[in-house]
């Protein structure tokens, strides 16, 4: 009998979040993953332009996944983070009035 593996896959936008779990093959990867989860229609995402990790870390779409392992989907940024925080820097120095 083949070994069957169960994962988790999580994806988050402001106001909602889904996680969920799906049992797959033991060399199945991280797309086997994704496409099991319908989470693309779900969430009405397309998670080939999406960064993709496993608790945190990037990871590729052909990665195989180990029994207990989180997918997760990550949205693009809509601001860099090193540019806003240079925003805000410039900002407090700016004299009051």
């Amino acid at each position: 009998m083949p070994e069957r593996i169960r994962v988790e896959v999580a994806y988050a936008e402001p106001e909602r979040q889904w996680l969920l779990r799906v049992e797959l093959g033991e060399r199945a990867n991280v797309a086997d993953a994704i496409a099991a989860s319908g989470i693309e229609c779900d969430a009405c995402i397309d998670a080939s332009a999406m960064t993709l990790g496993i608790w945190s870390k990037p990871v590729q779409p052909s990665t195989v996944l180990q029994d207990g392992d989180r997918v997760e989907l990550y949205r693009p940024l809509k601001a860099d983070p090193k540019e806003s925080r240079r925003r805000r820097a410039a900002r407090a120095k700016e004299p009051r009035t």
